[in-house]
């Protein structure tokens, strides 16, 4: 076994471990995939602040997200196909982030069910919504949501259209993989993989199959999400879904200042300022780029989240710093459950601790709430307006 000091390390054993579709599903972006490398190069650009002769004991990487105590400010972020790219992918990344202290966050298009992990932890996870024609369909999705006893309902919003991932595409990509003769040719060298799905039931989209009326097979399947995301919602749907939850809601996919004061006069209790990875709108601004004009439209009047490129402890800190109160993980950790299931993601967490905290102590603080723009030199013109 290789040793692992870093995030890449990881990547490097997933590339080699996952089927060629599901890697490239997670790692692709939109069109020419601009935004997508932006996300991780922008965090490139700011530098730390180092302090010497300053007390580095006791530290504490301790803080709240949404209200919630948390080890670090990270947060799993919502990953569709999470259990194809490790079987019951999505059970195994709750264990590791409940053992962590972390928050999961559930997605709706992914493959164990929110029974499956909801029978398979102890604690409450976040399970985000995609909002669907089918008003039934998500009115029964969000009760299960509640009889799980999820607390906290993340809605996105960026995605009432798909944005072309060409990758996808050309893979073909579905849940469970057709077997065509380039995939099988592919699968054949992926054994590991292979033995974990023969030993698992869970290889659909657990939240849809056997709750939606028509659904056989994967290409039904497909055809029924391709017509289901709402191309009306508006801010009256998103008050009608926050008080049809009736508990803790935030947002996920603002990235501008406008929709964050709208988001912000809805009453969540976050918000979360995400591209999606560079999946959807390509040649958007990187999201930490936005983050400080929409930390400056709101001011205090709704908690800001960061989401979309965030590889190392070091982004954490950055984010935070600039006065982000948490941040999501859907890539590193997706990294660390393809190379070596849950303790690949308990080892992705640890990684990420181990570097914001180490950072932290350079640059003199010994608590994360305490950290703020000081640490940070940031290039003139570094926000995006």
């Amino acid at each position: 076994m290789p040793v692992i000091t870093n995030i890449d390390d990881l990547k490097r054993i997933y590339k080699r471990r996952a089927p060629k579709m599901f890697y490239d599903y997670a790692e692709s972006g939109s069109w020419t995939e601009k935004t997508f490398r932006e996300n991780t190069t922008d965090f490139d650009k700011i530098r730390l602040r180092q302090r010497v002769a300053v007390d580095m004991s006791n530290r504490s990487t301790k803080t709240q997200m949404a209200g919630q105590s948390v080890s670090m400010p990270v947060a799993l972020a919502p990953v569709g196909l999470t259990g194809m790219q490790c079987a019951d992918g999505e059970i195994k990344a709750a264990r590791a982030a409940e053992k962590f202290g972390v928050p999961f966050t559930l997605s709706t298009m992914s493959i164990c069910s929110i029974e499956d992990v909801a029978e398979n932890t102890e604690k409450p996870f976040w399970f985000q919504l995609y909002t669907m024609n089918d008003a039934d369909y998500v009115r029964r999705l969000i009760e299960r949501a509640k009889a799980a006893n999820c607390s906290a309902l993340v809605i996105t919003l960026d995605l009432q259209i798909l944005g072309q991932r060409h990758k996808d595409l050309k893979n073909g990509l579905s849940a469970p993989p057709k077997l065509t003769i380039p995939t099988m040719v592919n699968l054949a060298t992926k054994w590991r993989w292979g033995l974990g799905m023969l030993g698992t039931k869970r290889r659909g989209f657990g939240n849809i199959v056997g709750h939606v009326d028509g659904i056989s097979d994967p290409s039904s399947l497909m055809a029924w999400t391709a017509e289901q995301f709402d191309l009306s919602l508006d801010w009256k749907k998103i008050e009608k879904i926050k008080e049809m939850w009736g508990g803790k809601v935030i947002l996920k996919g603002i990235m501008d200042p406008e929709d964050a004061k709208m988001a912000a006069k809805v009453g969540v209790d976050a918000i979360i300022v995400s591209n999606h990875g560079g999946r959807q709108l390509d040649g958007a601004w990187s999201s930490i780029r936005m983050l400080q004009p929409i930390l400056d439209a709101v001011g205090g009047d709704v908690e800001v989240h960061l989401d979309s490129g965030i590889r190392s402890g070091q982004d954490v800190l950055k984010a935070v710093a600039m006065g982000a109160k948490g941040t999501y993980i859907g890539r590193a950790f997706v990294y660390g459950l393809g190379a070596m299931g849950e303790a690949g993601v308990t080892h992705t967490l640890n990684i990420l601790h181990k570097e914001m905290d180490v950072s932290m102590a350079l640059c003199g603080h010994r608590d994360i709430t305490h950290v703020n723009k000081d640490i940070l030199y940031i290039p003139e013109g570094f926000s995006a307006l």
